[in-house]
Parts: structure tokens; C-alpha cells; sequence
């Protein structure tokens, strides 16, 4: 049922926590993976070579904050694998910083990395996507998107952006033959949220917000990103998936 063989897949981030999950699951799956990374060439080298042994792998090192390195890339991996089927924008980062004391350039870094590289990537890919009338979008946003949280204003304003604009492509692109879904997930267990879960206490007080009583693992997130990159999706457009336990109790 979630056979991808023929399937060209482009995940942003793909070199670590959610994005390396998903890597993982589509060349599972069969499906051609391309991802991006930005910064650690050695951890984007491994995955490439360990799961180019099942499946056509290949990483891209990107600036995200860069609009023609985001061009560039997408037409690279164009070149390389014949079309996008489906885009995955993950990449993305979660820095405190209290309104009182954030810096205009935390906002901006904040906002460029994880809304404004989505749009530029969505609208690089979206327009291969469309002549070929054929497209799965998938936005990693979060519950601080659906619910706000303090001292990350700045994370939960960009998160709420990409809800809003999966809602806004799914009725634009839609037409096409373009599904755009949004996964919401809450806590999850990666490199990005291991300082802040690593005081017990802290742990402990989230764990009882979760009526699952679990933090979630980077494959629970990269499930249902495959289910929303499968034909088993067909019909489900504008949706917001929500993969928190039950923490946050939205649509």
C-alpha cells in the first residue's frame, strides 16, 4: 500500500531529527529521495551512502536563506532525477528568545529559515509539479502554530504562517492536481529539543500534558509523512495532521 517506487521525493533538512526519519522511511518505501543539509557534509555524506543501498539517495548542501541557492537547487535536483513528486519543507530551527530581548535578526532568521524557505522551495517545485498536473506538498508546522508559545514568539509565528499558507495552496494548487497537508507535531525527541527535555522535572511536567505519556520519536512524524506523500491521501487537501499524543486537542 505505501509502495513509492516510481515516486521523485525533495525533503528540506533532510540531514538530521525529522528530515533524516523521513529520508529514511521514503527509501524504504522505494521512492528516490534528494534532501537538503546545510552545515555537517560528513552526517549528509552517511545518509546518502547508507540508504543510496536500497534506493537512488542523493544530498544537496543549501543555504535556505538564500533565494538562488534554493533555485539552483531545485533545478539541480530536476536534473538529476526527472521531476518532484513530492516536497517535503522541514527544515526549520527553535531558538528562545523572549519579546522583550529578541533582536530584530533573531525574528528575521527565525522566519526566513522556516516560513520563507518553504514558500521559495514550494514555488520553485510547484511549478514543475504543475506541468506535470501532479504534486504531494507536505509542511512540517507544529502545535506553537495552532497554539502560540511563549518566549518563541518568533518559532510560533512562522509555524502559524505555514498553516496558513498550506491552507491557502491547497485551494490555489488544488486544480493541478496538487495536494498541500500540513503535520503539526508536538515534542519530539531530536537534536533540536534534546536540551529542553533533558532536565527531568521539565520532562516529567510534559509528559503529563500528553494523555499518550510519550515524547514522540522522529519516525512517529515520518509515518505520516508518508501516508500524506501515498496515494492513500488522494482526497485529503488543506489539512492540518496533528501528531502530538493528544496534547493539543485542534484541527
Amino acid at each position: 500500500m505505501f509502495n513509492l517506487n516510481s515516486k521523485k521525493i525533495l525533503i528540506t533538512g533532510g540531514s538530521k531529527g525529522i528530515g533524516a526519519a523521513c529520508v529514511k522511511y521514503f527509501c524504504m518505501a522505494g521512492a528516490s529521495v534528494a534532501f537538503t543539509y546545510n552545515s555537517n557534509p560528513g552526517l549528509a555524506g552517511r545518509i546518502e551512502k547508507r540508504y543510496s543501498k536500497i534506493s537512488k539517495c542523493k544530498a544537496y548542501k543549501v543555504d535556505i536563506t538564500n533565494e538562488d541557492e534554493i533555485k539552483n537547487t531545485v533545478q539541480a535536483v530536476i536534473n538529476d532525477f526527472g521531476r518532484i513528486d513530492v516536497l517535503v519543507n522541514n527544515a526549520g530551527i527553535w531558538k528562545e528568545a523572549k519579546i522583550g530581548k529578541m533582536k530584530l535578526s533573531a525574528w528575521e532568521e527565525t522566519i526566513k529559515i522556516n516560513l520563507t524557505s518553504a514558500f521559495l522551495f514550494t514555488q520553485q517545485a510547484s511549478h514543475f509539479m504543475k506541468l506535470k498536473r501532479y504534486g504531494k506538498i507536505i509542511n512540517i508546522s507544529s502545535t506553537a502554530g495552532q497554539r502560540g508559545e511563549a518566549h518563541y514568539s518568533h518559532y510560533a509565528a512562522s509555524k502559524g504562517g505555514i498553516i496558513s499558507f498550506t491552507k491557502s495552496l491547497a485551494s490555489e494548487l488544488g486544480p493541478f492536481n496538487i495536494n498541500v497537508n500540513s503535520i503539526a507535531p508536538g515534542w519530539v525527541l531530536t537534536d533540536m529539543s534534546k536540551s529542553a527535555l533533558s532536565n527531568k522535572k521539565s520532562l516529567d511536567e510534559e509528559l503529563k500534558k500528553i494523555p499518550l505519556g510519550r515524547i514522540a520519536t522522529a519516525d512517529d512524524i515520518a509515518g505520516p509523512v508518508l501516508f500524506l506523500a501515498s496515494d492513500l491521501s488522494r482526497h485529503v487537501n488543506g489539512e492540518v495532521l496533528n501528531v502530538n499524543g493528544g496534547s493539543v486537542l485542534v484541527g
